[in-house]
């Protein structure tokens, strides 16, 4: 417990009150409020007041059951790697920090499935499983929490494959608004049982309910895998195979596009030699003929296109290639020091995605920025990666106008605003853009659990 003065707003009986709820496990010490107010994204500091770290589902409906009796708001937090600012208490209030909701509670071999509580990260739950044969794929890039993944829908490099993370959650405990502890699904890989709660939440990025545990489907580790760099003459080129790859159906299960200046800036920040050529990067899991099949299909394809197909078959080589493509954030940031990362996210229909990106780099181009790409093609998601000066407001703007642009365009072929950042409280305009007729009955379901407006105000709708 670190404590400071009391919040505006919160008595010393208050604050007593929270602390017999979870201990000595509370904060108010700037610090503390500062690391909880502000992900990784461009977006600014808006701190809690309060900041508690319960360790029980019980703890969290207590806190919570105080919170709405007394109006506060509270925003559950994971780890912090959120990229739309979905942390920030921008009403203040209470922090809920899942840091200590760290244990695997349940793990069947058998049925291929666990019970974690939200706190967990992938990482974590990985290095349990993976000498039981076993994994968890989704894979955002960041080493986030189970509970925040779940809460933003997180999906990320190996979706084209496994899925993202509405596809891999079989069941949640939640806590709701007045506190009340509510369970959803199950751990049937089917149901029909009623309205679909546990998809109601996953996405809901706090708004409607903090996720406490998680009931998620686990996969197999393969056989054989094996990955693949491919580069190519154009960036044209690069999506026509992507798109290619998946109109065939072929079972990739990583395909991420680097363009010229992301592969540059990996190169300089993790010493890679990479041809700075747009990049496909390919990993493919499987029986071994499935696997030799699938990678010998693609490398016609490359060549077809004018480029070359290079393999790294080492575990070493490969995790080595992974490991600097989920640095490329921290790659593109340390090509311009002091620049401020501002990482977008749009998703077509795959017909559309070269049409996207080439519409995107000739209006960054013009524009006069620095915005790397990277994309999870096969789903038809990509981002662009402005590196900012945070001292120069007319470069903002230009960044600004830049990703209004490219969201338009999205959404006129019927693609979407965010494939997996969520939208935070930076795309609630295009939320409703995105959904006129649903907006209205998103608000009603919001209303209808949160009357009181406590869970993460500002966000979403």
């Amino acid at each position: 417990m670190v404590a400071a003065a009391y919040p505006d707003g919160m008595t010393a009986v208050w604050l007593d009150e929270i602390r017999s709820l979870v201990g000595d496990r509370w904060s108010t010490a700037p610090s503390d409020l500062d690391a909880h107010g502000q992900d990784e994204s461009w977006h600014p500091l808006h701190p809690p007041d309060l900041v508690v770290f319960p360790e029980t589902t019980e703890e969290v409906a207590a806190v919570v059951s105080r919170c709405h009796t007394e109006g506060i708001p509270v925003v559950a937090f994971g780890v912090g790697t959120s990229l739309e600012g979905g942390i920030a208490a921008l009403r203040g209030g209470v922090s809920i920090d899942t840091s200590r909701l760290n244990r695997v509670l349940r793990l069947s071999i058998a049925d291929l499935d666990c019970t974690v509580q939200a706190g967990v990260t992938r990482h974590q739950l990985n290095e349990l499983i993976n000498p039981q044969g076993l994994m968890f794929p989704v894979d955002p890039g960041a080493n986030a929490t189970l509970g925040g993944m779940a809460s933003t829908g997180a999906s990320g490099t190996t979706t084209v494959r496994y899925g993202a993370m509405r596809h891999n959650v079989l069941g949640l405990t939640v806590v709701m608004a007045d506190g009340r502890i509510v369970r959803t699904g199950g751990r049937a890989r089917k149901s029909s049982a009623g309205y679909d709660l546990t998809r109601l939440m996953v996405g809901s990025e706090g708004t409607l309910g903090i996720i406490t545990e998680l009931t998620l489907r686990l996969w197999p580790i393969p056989e054989a895998m094996a990955a693949a760099t491919c580069t190519f003459p154009s960036i044209d080129a690069a999506v026509e195979v992507a798109i290619e790859t998946i109109q065939l159906a072929l079972p990739v299960a990583r395909m991420e596009l680097l363009d010229e200046p992301a592969i540059e800036a990996v190169n300089a920040f993790d010493e890679m030699d990479l041809p700075v050529a747009p990049t496909l990067f390919f990993e493919f899991h499987g029986i071994r003929g499935a696997v030799d099949a699938c990678a010998d299909e693609i490398r016609r394809m490359v060549g077809d296109a004018g480029g070359t197909f290079t393999w790294a078959t080492e575990t070493e080589e490969r995790s080595r290639l992974w490991h600097a493509r989920h640095r490329a954030y921290w790659a593109m940031l340390a090509a311009r020091p002091g620049g401020k990362g501002w990482p977008t996210d749009v998703c077509v229909p795959i017909s559309h995605l070269a049409e996207a990106i080439r519409d995107a780099k000739e209006d960054l181009e013009a524009s006069g920025l620095y915005a790397p790409l990277v994309g999870h093609v096969g789903d038809g998601n990509f981002h662009l990666c402005y590196i900012l000066d945070p001292d120069d407001p007319d470069e903002f703007a230009r960044a600004q106008a830049h990703y209004d642009r490219m969201i338009t365009r999205a959404l006129a072929v019927g693609g979407t605003c965010t494939g997996e950042h969520g939208i935070g409280w930076g795309k609630r305009e295009f939320l409703r853009e995105e959904h006129p007729e649903g907006i209205d009955i998103m608000k009603a379901i919001k209303q209808a659990l949160d009357p009181r407006g406590i869970l993460n105000p500002g966000k979403v709708v």
